[in-house]
């Protein structure tokens, strides 16, 4: 849950529920919140993480503060939701762009000579490594091993490890052409000097300018993730560059095709030919 995200949770909160002392809070208030939030049109996914924040305000109430409050409410009235047949399972998103949307938005972008944000380089970036737009935005060139050819992600997203998750992870050749030429005009700083929103907006924008239907920029990620499984790498080998820890993480970003698999092994038995 992003900073904006978290502020308007709380706020309609403190709205909803801010009226009733935490001590008081019960399981018939929590019922009366979710009736509330289904008749205003939110499903299940956004209610559970409602009372996932509700849960958490209370957890620190009671060890932070040593306050005697009903812990269990929220997660109990969240694990009741199934009963009221509503899923707190998002439905998992598999859109990729196509080359022809990506050929649409690197030639607008190339041509655009009022767009700031060098968008079709950090894009290139973005297919090249798998990274998030934040972690684009986040990385330092103090942080990368011209040797090596790798750089640390600091604080990578992790969602049993908020702090201090530092990744050190390859940059194959196509990120490292990205790179190597500003590592050669400067030595400290950020690689890409720019806020993460800006780019979401200017890609959105992009998006929006040509056409191009339900496209986001963390789209970028699942078609980089499947293009390396397309490439033949290892499940270990993509989860270091991804950064995800199970196989139940990492397959939501896979999207392995029929023709892919007849690729594969085309490609598998002409080495073995070409070996004999």
């Amino acid at each position: 849950m992003g900073g904006k995200t978290k502020k308007a949770t709380h706020a309609m909160l403190t709205r909803e529920l801010g009226s009733i002392s935490l001590k008081r809070l019960n399981s018939i208030h929590l019922r009366d919140f979710i009736d509330k939030r289904v008749k205003a049109g939110a499903g299940g996914v956004t209610i559970a993480a409602d009372l996932s924040f509700l849960g958490a305000i209370l957890k620190w109430g009671k060890h932070s503060r040593l306050f005697d409050l009903p812990t269990d409410l929220a997660r109990d009235a969240r694990r009741d939701l199934a009963t009221r047949k509503l899923s707190t399972r998002s439905n998992e998103r598999d859109r990729e762009p196509t080359q022809d949307e990506l050929n649409r938005l690197f030639a607008y972008w190339t041509g655009n000579r009022r767009q700031k944000i060098p968008m079709a380089t950090i894009c290139a970036f973005a297919l090249a490594t798998t990274m998030r737009q934040d972690e684009i935005c986040s990385i330092a060139l103090e942080d990368v091993n011209f040797e090596k050819r790798s750089v640390i992600i600091r604080d990578r997203k992790d969602p049993r490890k908020k702090e201090g998750n530092h990744q050190t992870v390859p940059l194959l050749p196509a990120a490292w052409a990205i790179v190597e030429p500003i590592i050669a005009d400067r030595q400290v700083g950020p690689v890409f000097p720019y806020e993460a929103s800006s780019v979401s907006t200017a890609f959105t924008r992009a998006c929006t300018k040509l056409g191009i239907d339900d496209l986001r920029f963390h789209d970028l990620r699942h078609k980089a993730t499947s293009d390396l499984f397309r490439l033949g790498l290892s499940i270990p080998d993509v989860a270091l560059l991804t950064g995800h820890k199970t196989w139940t993480q990492l397959k939501r970003y896979t999207h392995t095709r029929a023709e892919d698999v007849h690729a594969a092994l085309k490609a598998l038995t002409k080495t073995e030919v070409e070996a004999a």
